[in-house]
């Protein structure tokens, strides 16, 4: 896996742990979890490499249960499905060349 698609689950799961509508962010095994998806996406797409689309693809159904919100959330009406979107819109997305 490129460095870049690397630092960007790892950026996400982080973003998680610090976002003021998060009590408890996304654990490291969330993040080896989502590398591992991401890898057999790209497998079943016929490629031995992963890209962003990857990730961004399966980073909702793959993070999205794994964290816990502040109980006023709930109230609210928020899911985590729509803070993991949320933080997929706003991080940057690696640019992979020469795959």
């Amino acid at each position: 896996m490129h460095e870049d698609v690397l630092h960007y689950v790892v950026s996400l799961a982080n973003a998680t742990r610090h976002h003021p509508q998060v009590a408890v962010g996304a654990s490291p095994r969330a993040e080896l979890d989502l590398v591992q998806l991401s890898r057999a996406r790209a497998l079943l797409l016929g490629r031995d490499y992963v890209i962003p689309e990857d990730v961004k693809e399966l980073a909702t159904a793959a993070v999205a249960h794994r964290i816990t919100l502040r109980p006023e959330m709930w109230v609210r009406k928020i899911a985590g499905a729509d803070v993991v979107s949320e933080l997929l819109r706003r991080l940057p997305v690696p640019r992979i060349s020469g795959t």
